[in-house]
C-alpha cells in the first residue's frame, strides 16, 4: 500500500513496522491458552517446557513473517510496501537465510521438548503447522493468494497449536481442547482478515484473491462483525455445555476492544489509509481476550 502522507515515515518506524512486534502475540497466546487448559483440567504445569515452547514459537513466527516478505517480493505484491524487510534491506537472499535460521532454531527447541519427554507427538504437530504455514505464501502453493489464508491460520494457530501446548504438559489429548482451540483460531484469523482491508488494490494487481477482494470491503466488514459476535457467543455456549467454567466469562472484559474493532472497520472499510490500523486493534483483541480466557481456565484449579 502506497503511503499518502506528505511526511514519509522514518527508517526507525519502517523497521519497527517490518519486524511487527505485536504480531508475536499469535505465538504467545495459543501456547499460553493450551498450557492454561492443561493446568485447569489436570493441575499440571511444567514451566521449563512452557519456556522452551514459547521461545520456539516466537522463533517460528519470525521465520513465517520474514519468509512471507521474501515470497511476496517474488510476486511483486509488496512493491509499494515500504516496510517490507526485502525492500528495506534490498537483499532477498539474506532475508531468506535469516528466516530459515529462525525456523531451524525454533524446530530445535521443539526437538528438545521431544527429547526431554521421549515423545515426538508435539514435534509432529508443530512440523505439520510449519508445513501449513509454508503453503500460505510459499511457492508453488501460495494458498493465501487463493483466499485460504484464514482457514490455514484457524487450524494452525487454533486447534493444532492448542493441542500441541496441551500435550506438551500432559502427554495426552482431550476433546475439550477443541473449545479453546476454536476460540483462539477465530481470534487469530480475525487478525489476518483485517490485514486485507487496506490493500485491495495491491492484492488485485498481484492476482491475490483475498477474502476482502472476493467479498468487497463492505460485506467484509459485516463478516467481521458476525465473526466477532460468534467468538463471544461460543464462550457462552461452551459454558452452558459445561466445557468452560463461569470464570471464562472474564473474556467478556475484552468486549470494548471488539466494539472498537468492529465500529472502526464499519466506518472506514473503504478508506485504506484510515482502516489500515485495524489489524493492530485485532491483535490487541486477540492478546487480551486470550489472556483473559487463559485466566478463566486456570482459576478453577487454583
Amino acid at each position: 500500500m502506497t503511503t499518502t502522507s506528505s511526511v514519509p515515515p522514518s527508517k526507525g518506524k519502517l523497521w519497527l513496522a517490518a519486524i511487527k512486534p505485536p504480531m508475536y502475540s499469535v505465538a504467545v497466546i495459543p501456547i499460553t491458552v493450551g498450557t492454561a487448559t492443561a493446568f485447569g483440567q489436570n493441575a499440571i504445569f511444567d514451566p521449563k517446557i512452557l519456556g522452551i515452547f514459547l521461545t520456539s514459537a516466537i522463533l517460528i513466527i519470525a521465520w513465517l513473517n520474514i519468509s512471507n516478505d521474501v515470497f511476496d517480493a517474488d510476486t511483486g505484491i509488496d512493491k509499494n510496501k515500504a516496510h517490507s524487510l526485502v525492500n528495506l534491506t534490498g537483499n532477498k537472499a539474506l532475508m531468506l537465510w535469516l528466516a530459515n535460521g529462525f525456523l531451524s532454531l525454533g524446530v530445535l527447541g521443539i526437538l528438545l521438548i521431544a527429547w526431554l519427554q521421549q515423545d515426538i507427538t508435539v514435534l509432529s504437530i508443530i512440523l505439520l503447522c510449519c508445513v501449513l504455514g509454508y503453503t500460505y505464501q510459499g511457492p508453488p502453493f501460495r494458498l493465501g493468494y487463493q483466499g485460504l489464508g484464514e482457514l490455514i491460520c484457524f487450524f494452525t494457530f487454533g486447534p493444532m497449536a492448542i493441542a500441541a501446548a496441551y500435550y506438551s504438559q500432559t502427554q495426552e489429548f482431550s476433546w475439550s481442547i477443541l473449545a479453546p482451540g476454536t476460540l483462539i483460531g477465530i481470534s487469530t484469523s480475525i487478525i489476518l482478515f483485517c490485514s486485507h482491508f487496506h490493500q485491495v488494490e495491491d492484492d488485485l494487481a498481484a492476482g491475490k484473491r483475498s477474502p476482502i477482494v472476493r467479498l468487497g470491503t463492505q460485506l467484509g466488514s459485516q463478516v467481521l462483525m458476525v465473526t466477532t459476535i460468534l467468538f463471544f457467543a461460543l464462550i457462552v455456549l461452551f459454558s452452558l455445555l459445561g466445557i468452560f467454567s463461569i470464570w471464562t466469562f472474564l473474556t467478556f472484559l475484552s468486549i470494548p476492544l471488539a466494539y472498537q474493532l468492529v465500529s472502526h472497520v464499519n466506518q472506514n472499510h473503504a478508506q485504506p489509509d484510515r482502516v489500515s490500523n485495524c489489524k493492530f486493534i485485532a491483535v490487541r483483541l486477540h492478546f487480551f481476550s486470550g489472556l483473559l480466557l487463559a485466566l478463566g481456565l486456570i482459576i478453577p484449579s487454583i
